[in-house]
């Protein structure tokens, strides 16, 4: 086991790992910029080191600085969270080299994964079902025309090295796909330095649908179900809930064994999340994520598995926690991710936290690193914290995520608190009728008659 890890990421994931690490009785450092010096995390850490100015740029993405921490500390592995240095295989490269373990996947297969168009190629290698479209960057814009031509319109023009919906453009017919292709490779050069895109075919009503993996990178692998991802708006997840509302057992243990397989296969190494559309009973591989998700809690809610934990066990050599035969659903979960955010524009509201109180009683959880006084800065993602709440089936579960949302406040700043309250009293929502585009469909009647 490790004897010291440094946890490369701020806020709720910064604590979230510094939890596990001291379950596991593993000392932390935490690394800050200066506008985190008052970060929870940093209170709780064993050690702390300021490794730049708030920029990432200069702090979280800084490799040299975060090196120095490790060696300033005596730290011998990294956990990188999500976001940031998460899924840079030039990173987990570069602290190999050093003699520092990254609690991740092998370099390889984040670089595999990291790469949308060769993702795809080997998933349909692995035998994981894919999107109709291109088989890799498209070229002349003639070719782009035949290949829309041949999948059929809508088509959805994709950043090759993208990911957040940037780069992502939908062309609903041959005279708008020249435009889209155009907006779409300026807008992927400018956020990732690549200006490759590639084709699928648009699916209309499609629920978001991932499959949770763990992988011991000698060749063991499990799944341990399903989260539906489909409330979206822009392309980020909003809303989190497993199992999902509309998939059979059948359907689970199917999707599942493939997913199970091709990471066995790969000798995958840690955990990751394959990602996919589902419409019409069948699912399209999109995305495989090489990291911990945002949304891992609802997993490890229905599996009674600490995902996190296990994560840095496996890392250090350690076996899979459990055999497929003995992963079990239990229950619903559900995660609303709460941002300072005006919850009608979206704009963000980063400030001081006058009043913070977290709901309680059984099967209520809240990841987040704010407390009262706490100041968001403006420099880095909205999010206050994730509410998660489990229940024995989806109607107890809703009415208790019902109640959580009802008791929780944050005051001082504006947060999305109003938008949950609202969703989770949506007879759609209760249904569990719903699709990737809903939200946004909801948003804009919303704004509609806000106006009239």
């Amino acid at each position: 086991m490790f004897d010291k890890i440094l946890i490369a990421n701020r806020g709720e994931i910064a604590l979230r790992v510094l939890r596990a690490c001291k379950e596991l009785g593993i000392a932390t450092v935490a690394v800050h910029s200066t506008a985190d010096a008052d970060a929870m995390h940093v209170r709780l850490a064993d050690e702390s080191v300021c490794i730049g100015p708030p920029p990432s740029k200069d702090s979280y993405l800084n490799i040299p600085s975060l090196l120095a921490a490790c060696e300033i500390t005596g730290a011998d592995a990294v956990h990188p969270g999500y976001g940031f240095l998460s899924e840079n295989a030039r990173f987990a490269e570069i602290l190999a080299e050093h003699n520092l373990h990254f609690i991740g996947p092998k370099a390889e297969h984040i670089r595999l994964m990291g790469d949308k168009i060769e993702a795809k190629k080997t998933a349909k290698k692995l035998g994981i079902p894919v999107v109709p479209g291109s088989d890799g960057a498209v070229g002349p814009e003639d070719d782009a025309m035949a290949i829309g031509e041949a999948i059929g319109f809508p088509v959805l023009v994709k950043a090759a090295a993208g990911g957040g919906g940037r780069g992502m453009k939908v062309a609903h017919t041959a005279d708008e796909l020249l435009m889209a292709l155009s907006t779409a490779s300026n807008e992927a050069k400018s956020a990732f330095g690549d200006a490759s895109v590639y084709l699928e075919k648009y699916l209309t009503k499609p629920r978001h649908i991932e499959i949770q993996v763990l992988g011991d990178g000698r060749g063991g692998a499990i799944h341990l179900g399903e989260r539906d991802c489909s409330l979206q708006r822009r392309h980020q997840k909003v809303w989190e809930e497993g199992p999902s509302p509309v998939l059979s057992a059948a359907a689970r243990a199917k999707i599942g064994a493939t997913c199970a397989k091709a990471m066995q296969d790969m000798k995958y190494l840690g955990v990751g999340t394959i990602e996919f559309l589902y419409e019409d009973g069948e699912f399209y591989f999109i995305e495989m994520n090489t990291r911990i998700q945002v949304e891992h809690p609802v997993t490890e809610s229905i599996t009674d598995i600490d995902l996190v934990l296990e994560q840095i066990r496996i890392a250090a050599g350690g076996d899979l926690p459990v055999t497929q035969d003995e992963v079990a659903i239990i229950g619903h979960a559900i995660e609303c991710r709460i941002n300072a955010e005006n919850p009608e524009t979206f704009r963000p509201s980063p400030g001081k936290i006058t009043q913070f109180h977290a709901p309680g009683g059984l099967g209520v959880r809240i990841d987040s690193a704010v407390y009262q006084g706490y100041v968001i800065p403006p420099y880095y993602d909205s999010l206050v914290g994730k509410l998660i709440v489990h229940g024995k089936t989806r109607g107890e579960c809703l009415m208790r995520l019902r109640r959580a949302l009802d008791e929780m406040v944050v005051e001082g700043i504006e947060t999305t608190l109003p938008l949950f309250r609202a969703l989770v009293r949506e007879p759609g929502i209760i249904d569990g009728d719903y699709h990737i585009h809903w939200l946004e469909q909801y948003l804009a009647g919303q704004a509609a008659k806000t106006k009239a």
